[in-house]
């Protein structure tokens, strides 16, 4: 049975270079407010937002930092860690705030 990205697959060819690009452009709004190497996965760290192979949730390096943890200190923690995931988080955080406060609170109780 196809699937919607088979189709697409299909289609692909008989587009102009014009229609790729007006493709491409829905394609990058759509996906405008993603951050990359974040995802939120339902049961896994209770859906909250998390670092991509991990089961590290962003709201918890949020808190480390707050708590006065470095980078350093981070990715001596959480070997796994790159210095690309910190950048994912904080940019996530950024665009997140009220939701990772709330995760916070939530934690804290």
């Amino acid at each position: 049975m196809p699937t919607p990205l088979h189709d697409i697959q299909e289609l692909l060819p008989q587009l102009s270079k014009g229609e790729k690009v007006q493709l491409l452009q829905w394609i990058a709004r759509d996906l405008g407010d993603d951050t990359p190497g974040i995802d939120r996965t339902p049961g896994i760290c209770g859906g909250e937002a998390r670092i991509v192979r991990t089961r590290i949730s962003v709201w918890t390096l949020e808190q480390a930092r707050r708590l006065g943890l470095s980078e350093a200190d981070l990715l001596a923690s959480f070997p796994t860690l790159t210095a690309e995931d910190l950048t994912n988080a904080w940019r996530y955080v950024r665009l997140n705030t009220d939701e990772i406060e709330r995760a916070i609170a939530e934690n804290e109780e």
